[in-house]
């Protein structure tokens, strides 16, 4: 169910996220591009924001951002929650209209954990991927944070020159996939 809520919550805040930011609504790219953005928010509902939001600060590097809120009525009405008002938490990786957003929201309501041990236990949306510049930066980061691999990541990547892949979890079990350049050996 909580993956359920991750992959309705993408949707539905990304359509919502049309009536607060303006630049979705006036499309400015230069291009016959049907899209006025070329990335997706990602929109999920976690157990605890401040921990959350504490990971994927300072264990992935996103920044936060303004948020914004969602009264409960229009929130019911548009088919989001039943009747709970919605404060999202918005994190951001890059600059610009190439920028990964993160929607985080803790919403008071029964929400049910899906089971996260693999990427095929649930179906759904089951992990995000982000790319690092460096590997070994991205570890000590990790490490500072606290926060342990999964398995005996990272590992090399098949058939990929020099790119590994390192498999960690957020407070809540989802997994993140950190893709980035192999380890130099010193």
């Amino acid at each position: 169910m909580h993956s359920r809520n991750c992959l309705l919550s993408t949707f539905a805040i990304l359509l919502l996220s049309v009536g607060f930011n303006h630049t979705l609504l006036n499309p400015t790219l230069e291009d016959d591009s049907e899209f006025s953005k070329p990335t997706i928010d990602i929109g999920c509902v976690v157990s605890d924001i401040d921990a959350s939001i504490k990971f994927y600060t300072e264990a992935i590097g996103f920044r936060q951002l303004d948020g914004f809120q969602v009264d409960a009525g229009y929130a019911t009405n548009v088919g989001l929650t039943d009747n709970k008002a919605l404060d999202v938490k918005v994190l951001v990786l890059g600059e610009g209209k190439g920028a990964t957003h993160l929607k985080l929201m803790q919403v008071n309501a029964k929400s049910e954990t899906a089971s996260n041990q693999h990427i095929h236990s649930t179906l759904g949306f089951s992990y995000i991927t982000v790319h690092v510049a460096s590997t070994e930066k991205a570890l000590k980061r990790l490490k500072a944070a606290e926060v342990e691999t999964v398995a005996d990541s990272p590992l090399p990547i098949p058939n990929a020159h020099q790119v590994t892949l390192t498999v960690i979890r957020d407070p809540d079990g989802n997994m993140v996939e950190l893709v980035g350049p192999s380890i130099a050996k010193h």
